[in-house]
């Protein structure tokens, strides 16, 4: 299983509301009902950042999407899709400011703690 993390920073000019309205009811939708990604993509998590406190993260960044492949393949099969260039990218350029975006593939963690889940 590899990972991909990416730091989400708006478009100008977007509200905050208006980013997460985007980002939660339309675009992450789009990709789970979008051939080849809703068999490629595993899981898609979104992550909103806390509003408060302001030092509780990288300022300029309104959230972090997590998105799990089970190969670097997979991913790669993601972005290469035509259906990436055609659907996603455009839709990408509506709401998010694509040259701040800080992202990593990652592969399966090495954990030091495993504590019980409330």
């Amino acid at each position: 299983m590899v990972k991909l993390v990416c730091f989400l920073k708006r478009k100008d000019g977007l509200t905050l509301d208006e980013f997460y309205d985007h980002w939660f009811n339309r675009h992450g939708p789009l990709i789970a009902s979008t051939e080849p990604f809703k068999t490629l993509v595993k899981r898609y998590e979104q992550h909103k950042r806390l509003p408060e406190p302001e030092w509780a993260g990288t300022q300029g960044y309104d959230g972090i999407t997590i998105q799990w492949f089970d190969s670097f393949a997979d991913f790669e099969g993601f972005v290469q899709a035509p259906e990436y260039a055609e659907v996603i990218v455009p839709d990408e350029q509506t709401f998010l400011d694509t040259d701040a975006l800080v992202w990593m593939i990652t592969e399966e963690p090495v954990v030091t703690i495993d504590g019980p889940t409330s």
